[in-house]
């Protein structure tokens, strides 16, 4: 059994999310609060194996939540469920302690298996966050999520399109006005978001695509 205590200042979602697994025999929410100072007193008395946790919530936010959790209780796990995609707020849920990231408009099939993965001490990704960042944690032991839907960025749809155009990644970052390996990283993020084999793919769904963004 996973026993759980979700943080969320937003009490309509923590209701949502208990409803789903109200019936579910492995999942089990012991608990819930909406900040960050209650997660730590209800933690100390209930001690879950997992914590869900959002990142901005008043009086103490997940992220020194967190750290507390994993400096006191190194035996629970963390999974950040939040809106903030930036690279910032990732690394610094990850330098806390947390072992999953995943966005709040997932769904709840993924946040089932962020659960389950994080739970049994591997660490979880929402496909959807970035992956420049994710690129330097992703090893044998990390999952990434897959979404039925792929959500690019409003750069990697830039980029996509300049490729649909015959661009190089050089003339590609002349023209942003950013680095050529910043270009190529997002190039790498794109084939891995749209699960293909290689560059070329890339080219001809850019090209099936262009100007559809």
């Amino acid at each position: 059994m996973i026993t759980i205590i979700m943080a969320e200042d937003h009490q309509m979602l923590i209701d949502g999310v208990k409803s789903f697994f109200e019936y579910d025999e492995n999942i089990n929410i012991i608990g819930s609060v909406n900040n960050g100072e209650d997660l730590l007193k209800l933690v100390s008395i209930k001690q879950p194996k997992l914590v869900i946790t959002d990142i901005r919530m008043p009086r103490m936010d997940g992220i020194e939540a967190t750290r507390i959790i994993k400096k006191q209780f190194p035996h629970i796990h963390v999974l950040a469920m939040t809106m903030f995609d930036q690279p910032d707020a990732i690394k610094q849920m990850l330098d806390a302690g947390a072992s999953g990231y995943i966005l709040k408009n997932s769904g709840i099939k993924m946040l089932s298996e962020a659960i389950v993965t994080v739970a049994n001490g591997a660490t979880f990704f929402d496909p959807n966050v970035a992956f420049n960042f994710m690129n330097n944690y992703i090893d044998e032991n990390v999952k990434i999520g897959k979404s039925e839907k792929v959500v690019l960025s409003n750069r990697e749809k830039e980029i996509l399109n300049l490729i649909a155009n015959g661009k190089t990644s050089k003339e590609i970052a002349k023209t942003l006005f950013i680095a050529k390996a910043t270009v190529d990283t997002h190039r790498k993020n794109m084939i891995r978001k749209l699960e293909f084999s290689n560059g070329n793919e890339l080219i001809k769904y850019a090209i099936d695509k262009k100007y559809s963004f």
